[in-house]
């Protein structure tokens, strides 16, 4: 047993080492690289912090390995030396980490600020402003401004929120967005907390009963994206989900008229005028 506990923390940080190197062959990360801009630095802030957690870890496992297998000892009667500590041990091993975290703390601030503060949002995404998404037991409700509709300023954009329009476009867990282009979407919700995740971008967002909250994103590539709800919000969450389609500003414009018509549509047909002039 003398040599079993030192091989046994040597083990770990051997074991995590070949894990941190296997992982990307394999895609034990997240399933797909981000995509879109903001997520590929929120990718390399979780790969920042997984550097220096495996870092410690491995430091530590080899300290321990370390101390045990030189200083343990089989010999009956034999003593171990009594110290009191080390200060500047103690100092090292409070501020180094404390260091650590100030500076995590403070490598992020950009990030973060560019999601989630409104004042660094484009403003071009601020004033136009893609959807309303309503999270409610156990859908997406989505509602688009009428094709063509531009916002004047704020006053209209709060006034939409309150009030609905007539001819606004519905959809219901399929919201479509321009690819390559900063979108904003207004989050709200009917009952209960529901989480808006978009797990490819990288965007999560709660939605708080009694708040409108604004949330930008941006697709790098054509495709369509899982929309999911990360908080458990009653027994239906598990089925609480939808999609994002990216694609050109031409198929976007398309889709929402086509949408609009079929809205509008009443279900009776046109009638078409004879040579005579009558209706049929």
């Amino acid at each position: 047993m003398r040599r079993f506990w030192p091989l046994f923390f040597l083990a770990w940080p051997i074991i995590a080492i070949v894990w941190s190197w296997m992982a990307p062959h394999y895609g034990w990360w997240f399933h797909m690289p981000a995509q879109s801009p903001l997520g590929q630095e929120i990718d390399n802030l979780f790969y920042l912090i997984l550097i220096i957690v495996t870092t410690v870890f491995v430091g530590v496992n080899l300290a321990l390995f370390y101390v045990l297998w030189k200083f343990s000892s089989d010999t009956p009667g034999e003593k171990g030396t009594f110290s009191h500590g080390s200060h500047i041990l103690e100092m090292v091993w409070t501020v180094t980490p404390a260091g650590v975290l100030l500076f995590i703390s403070l490598y992020q601030m950009d990030v973060w600020a560019r999601f989630r503060m409104v004042q660094t949002f484009d403003k071009q995404a601020l004033a136009h402003p893609l959807a309303e998404v309503t999270a409610r037991q156990f859908e997406w409700r989505i509602r688009y401004p009428a094709p063509g509709r531009n916002f004047k300023n704020k006053a209209e954009i709060d006034e939409w929120l309150k009030h609905p329009s007539p001819d606004d476009v519905y959809t219901v867990n399929d919201l479509h967005c321009p690819a390559n282009k900063k979108v904003l979407i207004h989050l709200r919700t009917e009952d209960v907390l529901h989480s808006f995740f978009i797990p490819d971008l990288r965007v999560k967002q709660d939605a708080v009963p009694g708040l409108v909250i604004p949330v930008w994103f941006e697709a790098s590539k054509r495709n369509q994206y899982d929309l999911i709800c990360a908080e458990l919000c009653g027994w239906g969450h598990y089925k609480m989900k939808g999609r994002i389609s990216a694609e050109s500003e031409a198929d976007f414009a398309k889709y929402l008229h086509a949408l609009a018509q079929r809205q509008a549509d009443d279900g009776v047909p046109a009638k078409v005028e004879t040579k005579e002039g009558e209706g049929h």
